[in-house]
Formats: structure tokens, sequence, C-alpha cells
């Protein structure tokens, strides 16, 4: 597959286009933002291990029935995935509260939430990604009704199944955030990644963070955070 000319860069990843108009290259950077870019650093060897961990997740989560644009891993930073068209909703599951729901609602982190929460914000950096409902998202023409379905019902899914794995490896699964994207033929699959980028992991016995809050407040060992999360994923 021949890797051909830039098509977007973004905070974490680099896309690129293939000889294959439905096929592009994802490579990953060590770059790191927070707080809608405000925040910014490198962590080293950030974007092989979330390379890594998103190709191995999506292939458990494919297993489970829960479509993917994942096609194949090349090199520890670059995969081959599907072209889809991103939708522009940002797709947050939780677990216990942290992170902007305790801010949002004054309450303490780690309250353990009887079912699971889901919300949505707005893709839109200019905005600073807001929350938005069902019925805004239907008003802004971001996805039909039935695509909102399609997407809850997923990403439900795909909670249930990474809580039972990540709790077997002695991880809470606190929240993560999802990205859908639509092939050309309109099916809705999971795009994006899924990573310590993307969820707050808590060790179950220390409730030590394993994720990106380590860079977002300053704790320090983000690096070996990272790594962890590596080595109980995949052995290694």
């Amino acid at each position: 597959m021949e890797k051909k000319e830039l098509l977007y860069e973004g905070k974490a990843k680099r896309v690129f286009a293939t000889d294959k108009p439905d096929v592009l290259l994802v490579s990953y950077k060590d770059d790191a933002t927070a707080f809608n870019g405000l925040k910014k650093g490198t962590i080293s060897g950030k974007g092989a291990i979330n390379n890594r961990v998103t190709n191995f997740m999506m292939s458990l989560l494919e297993k489970e029935g829960v479509p993917t644009h994942f096609i194949e891993e090349l090199s520890d930073r670059e995969t081959l995935v599907k072209k889809v068209s991103i939708v522009p909703l940002e797709v947050i599951i939780r677990n216990i509260s942290a992170g902007s729901f305790a801010k949002r609602y004054g309450v303490e982190e780690g309250i353990v939430f009887a079912q699971p929460t889901i919300e949505f914000s707005y893709k839109n950096d200019d905005l600073g990604d807001p929350l938005i409902n069902s019925y805004h998202a239907l008003a802004l023409g971001l996805a039909t009704a039935e695509e909102i379905e399609t997407i809850k019902s997923l990403a439900f899914k795909v909670n249930t199944f990474l809580k039972g794995f990540f709790k077997k490896l002695n991880i809470d699964l606190v929240d993560f955030k999802l990205e859908f994207g639509r092939l050309s033929d309109g099916t809705i699959v999971l795009a994006d990644e899924i990573s310590p980028d993307t969820c707050r992991f808590w060790d179950c016995d220390t409730h030590e963070k394993l994720d990106k809050d380590r860079f977002r407040r300053d704790l320090g060992g983000v690096e070996d955070a990272y790594q962890e999360i590596m080595k109980r994923i995949l052995g290694e």
C-alpha cells in the first residue's frame, strides 16, 4: 500500500491518502494536548502505544460484533483504516464520576454509577466541543435519528465489553470518548482510537491514574502510566 499526500493533521494523528481511494493511512504522534489545545506537550512513545493498543482493542471489538474502521497495523505508529466521514459528535460514556462531570455537577470523583451515562459533545474546536443533546444534533443535521440510535447502541455495547476486559487487568474503566464514522455506503462504524488518550483508567486497588489525566493535571509519571497500560493489555 503506497502512502500518498497528507490529508489531515490533528492533535494526535496524521492521516494520509493511499493508492486505494477507500483506504487511509493513520500515523500516530507523540504530541499531547489538553483543554482544547491550550496545554501542549510531548509524551515520549505515546504514538506507538496508542496505535498498538487501539488496534488490539478494535480487533477484539470486531469479534464482539462492533464494526470498526480498522484494517491492518503496518508498524508501531502506522495503521491502515477504512475511509470514513466522521460524524461530528464526540460520544462520552461514563461509569464513574470524574473530570468534567464531577466539576460540572459539583460531585466528588469516584462515585460508581448504578448504570453508565452517555453524553454527546459537538465536535468543533472553535466552539470548545460544547455539550449537545440528540435533539440539537438533529436540528444541526449532524446525524439522523436512526444514526444516533445506532451510535448509542454501539457505544453501550463497547462499554460493556471494555469494562469487563479491563476489570480482568485490574483496571477500572472510569469513562471514555468514542467517535464514529460513515462508510461510503452509510454504514456507521467505530473510528478514531481507544487508548490512554481517550479513556480514563484507574488501577482497581490503588486508584492510581493510568491515562492522560497525569499530563492534564501535572501528576508526573505520564510515560510510565502509558507503558503500564500497554504492558497490562499486550503483556509487554
